[in-house]
């Protein structure tokens, strides 16, 4: 931080201001311009917050698609005058790095002003109440699996997403001692695919895997491991989510589907379509949910009282009495709070305490969303195959069911390029640096992956040693960053313990 801190010793006037346009800057150049800026204010629940906006930077050297391997780095004014907010200064405020990936559809970086679209129209953004409490935020943008270059060629399939949120790291890393904040305490927060990138980059850090892309794209010669992870319902493990969603949906044969529209704030836009499981469809359901087990009990998981998670072959055991247990502590604590839950037909309660779970009265409830699979789409429809194509192909199945059993005669990814997109695949790994702070959320009435999904990742990463805070948020749904307060009081609670 040694320019940093003799840029904080002059005045605010003596510091140019460059004005931004909508265009590209530090093109090819990865070395922080601290001048280079535009002085902004915006309001946080009354309180007038005053930051400097260093926007569109590409944080790579060979860049592919400028409109995303892109970063826009917000920085409180307070840090460039010796100030600080609350227990935070230049030298030790953390760096949140929220991305903007949904549907594993190319995102540009998050902003600190208020959206002027979508469902969060005019509110108040996560960026500008990251800076009121404190942090330097470095929003990074990804490509996506629909980013095309002027050919037609694809160039943000899979793992294009997670090697351009490592540069973004390794740009920061590679710029530590010339802007504030603190790089050996970057936080990753996303939601849905963006939560499943979120869980990638902190389970792979400098993992040589990712090497030869980076390298292709000049990223920053940093290490691109991060302090901890943020993660809204992950939708990740693709290899086994139909599996998991079968063990969880199987018995369920009505489902309100969404099917996805166009974008809007960098976000898909989701119709819900309602329907029954053909004969087919059911059969497949029951297929898939006969391969959990196996795969489940293959990762000797064990609860917090060492006991082992299986599951029997009708896919009961204590593994899903583990699950069973975590709504009963989502419900526990809704209940606690003064919720009425007297009428979920779910639960049964006594005295004020939650006693029982009906898990499968619990997924009749909230019913089914995705028809089967819900992943690897033997017609090649979802968004996932999507994901897995190549420059020259659209779509792709991923799994061995999916192409044993395609209706269209689609072609298999590149089993090495599947297991760059799983955390799994990195967590304890003998090349990688897995973070040790994980915060995972899975609401509810999410129904966009199977709960076993996010708890497999929380415990495979406590059977780490990790530290790991999980829940299931009462009656949440497929969502993110609805609990701020709570997220940001984790987070100053690991960064000033470490």
């Amino acid at each position: 931080m040694q320019l940093f801190n003799q840029l904080a010793s002059l005045s605010l006037i003596t510091l140019p201001l460059i004005a931004q346009a909508d265009t590209v800057v530090n093109k090819n150049d990865l070395t922080f311009n601290a001048n280079q800026y535009t002085s902004q204010i915006i309001q946080v629940n009354g309180q007038e917050i005053k930051y400097r906006a260093y926007e569109h930077i590409v944080y790579v050297k060979n860049p592919v698609d400028t409109q995303y391997q892109q970063m826009n780095i917000y920085i409180p004014e307070a840090y460039f005058a010796n100030g600080q907010i609350g227990s935070y200064n230049a030298q030790n405020a953390p760096i949140f790095l929220p991305n903007s990936i949904g549907g594993y559809m190319p995102a540009e970086p998050a902003t600190a002003t208020p959206s002027l679209k979508g469902p969060k129209a005019g509110k108040t953004s996560t960026v500008a109440y990251a800076l009121a409490h404190g942090y330097v935020v470095a929003a990074p943008g990804a490509r996506g699996r629909t980013t095309q270059n002027t050919d037609g060629q694809y160039t943000g399939k899979a793992p294009a997403a997670i090697v351009d949120l490592k540069a973004a790291v390794r740009y920061l890393r590679h710029n530590d001692a010339a802007m504030p904040g603190n790089a050996e305490k970057i936080i990753s927060n996303g939601t849905s695919a963006g939560g499943a990138m979120s869980a990638l980059l902190g389970a792979s850090g400098n993992h040589s895997d990712y090497e030869p892309a980076l390298k292709a794209l000049g990223a920053a010669n940093a290490r691109d491991d991060i302090f901890a992870v943020s993660a809204y319902c992950p939708i990740t493990n693709l290899e086994n989510t139909d599996a998991a969603y079968e063990w969880q949906f199987a018995g369920v044969t009505a489902y309100k589907k969404m099917m996805m529209g166009n974008m809007i704030d960098f976000r898909m836009e989701r119709k819900e379509v309602a329907g029954t499981l053909t004969v087919a469809e059911i059969k497949t359901a029951k297929d898939l949910k006969t391969r959990f087990p196996g795969y489940l009990n293959g990762l000797k998981l064990r609860d917090e009282k060492g006991e082992l998670l299986t599951l029997n072959a009708a896919g009961n055991g204590t593994f899903k009495e583990h699950i069973t247990s975590l709504l009963m502590s989502s419900a526990q604590k809704a209940l606690n709070k003064g919720t009425d839950l007297s009428n979920t037909p779910w639960l049964t309660i006594h005295n004020g305490q939650v006693v029982s779970v009906d898990f499968d009265q619990y997924v009749k409830t909230i019913t089914r969303l995705k028809t089967p699979p819900a992943f690897d789409a033997l017609d090649l429809s979802s968004g996932e195959n999507d994901l897995f194509g190549t420059s020259t192909i659209k779509a792709q199945h991923f799994t061995a069911f999916g192409q044993a059993n395609s209706r269209v005669n689609g072609t298999s990814a590149d089993p090495a390029i599947v297991k760059l997109m799983n955390p799994m695949s990195y967590i304890g790994a003998a090349q990688s640096i897995t973070t040790k702070n994980w915060r995972i959320r899975h609401g509810t009435t999410d129904r966009d992956t199977s709960l076993a999904i996010s708890a497999i990742l929380a415990t495979t990463l406590k059977n780490q040693g990790k530290n790991v805070d999980y829940a299931l948020p009462w009656n949440v749904p497929h969502s993110g960053d609805y609990d701020l307060d709570e997220l940001f009081a984790w987070i100053d609670q690991i960064s000033q313990s470490h």
